[in-house]
This record gives structure tokens, C-alpha cells and sequence, in this order.
């Protein structure tokens, strides 16, 4: 893994992050706003320790555990990624509340443009902001963005004790069991 001193780290808050994305996908993955380490590498969920990449196996969206470089692979198995803020912060409380309610709102004009059939909110926390719903909880959730169904999912930093990747990857397969109801199950690259 490339390493970075601080000050390129720093550097890296003005970068933006390019979506992962594509219309009609199976599940958009949403995070809440870069982390520095994905500014600097212009990957998602890019930080040691952060445990997206390897919960996103584990949950069986992928067939083998990608490394976050290899995120274009995603939308060959009907998965993206977007965030709700795109600026980057050293931790997600540097984000304002007025950053998180114009992140909704944009989430929600990029949701209805690209049409997915679920959205993945990576953090409920996160969730609650930029939708203003103070009692959502992890799981579904029962409003829409049109016809996208909405999920709310824990968050997989490294951080969130409270979450084991084991229990992640139950989460997350709950997601993906309910994402291939009725749907072509896709195989995407094999190995």
C-alpha cells in the first residue's frame, strides 16, 4: 500500500472522489463522506482497517475480496459507489449539519437519475442527517426515492465497535438476499 505523509494527506480535502456508478444497478453503496486516505487514492473505503472491502465478500456481493483499487469491478456484479458528502475529513464529525441536508438532497437527485433498485446508506448516523429521520434503524427502511428501496446499513469503519465483520456480513447479506429477489442473479469476472 502506497503511503502518505500528512501533509499529502491534507492535501488530498480538496480532491473529489468519482462516483462509482452506472444506471439501473442492483445496489448503490453509499458512504458517509470520504475518509483522507480515499481522497488521496481517489478509492473508496480506502483506509487500513476499514472494513467495507472485506464485509462486501464476506456477505457474498462478491466473489472474492477486492481490494479498493479494483472498485470498477463492482459495477460488473450490479454495484456502486457515492457518498452522501463529498468532502473529504480527517473523521465524519468535522461534517456540519447543513452538509449533511444538502447531502440528502443531492443523494436524492443522484438516486432518482441512476434509478438503482436499493440504496445502501453505510451509517445510520449518516442516515438520519441527511434524511432527517431521527428513528431510523439498521435494516430497511419504509420510505423509497421513487422506486428505489432504501436500506440502511452499519458502518464498517474501523471504529464501530459495535459491529463485528461477521455481523456486518450478516447485515449486508440480509441486503443482498433481498437485492436478488426476483432478479438475475449476476455472476460478474470469476477468478
Amino acid at each position: 500500500m502506497t503511503r502518505f505523509t500528512q501533509a499529502e494527506l491534507e492535501a488530498a480535502r480538496d480532491r473529489l472522489v468519482p462516483d462509482v456508478l452506472a444506471d439501473g444497478l442492483h445496489v448503490l453503496f453509499c458512504g458517509i463522506n470520504p475518509g483522507l486516505m480515499t481522497a488521496a487514492t481517489g478509492h473508496h473505503f480506502a483506509r487500513p482497517g476499514n472494513r467495507f472491502w472485506p464485509v462486501l465478500h464476506l456477505s457474498g456481493f462478491t466473489p472474492r475480496l477486492l481490494k479498493p483499487a479494483e472498485q470498477g469491478e463492482l459495477l460488473s456484479y450490479g454495484l456502486g459507489i457515492t457518498n452522501v458528502v463529498a468532502r473529504a475529513t480527517a473523521r465524519a464529525d468535522e461534517l456540519t449539519a447543513a452538509e449533511y441536508a444538502e447531502g440528502g438532497r443531492l443523494l436524492t437527485a443522484k438516486v432518482t437519475r441512476v434509478r438503482p433498485r436499493w440504496l445502501a446508506v453505510v451509517g445510520v448516523t449518516a442516515y438520519r442527517a441527511a434524511f432527517a429521520d431521527r428513528r431510523a434503524q439498521v435494516g430497511p427502511q419504509e420510505g423509497t426515492i421513487g422506486e428505489t428501496r432504501v436500506w440502511v446499513l452499519p458502518n464498517p469503519s474501523g471504529l464501530n465497535a459495535h459491529w463485528t465483520a461477521a455481523t456486518m456480513a450478516e447485515e449486508f447479506g440480509r441486503l443482498r438476499a433481498a437485492a436478488a429477489e426476483g432478479q438475475p442473479v449476476t455472476e460478474g469476472p470469476q477468478e
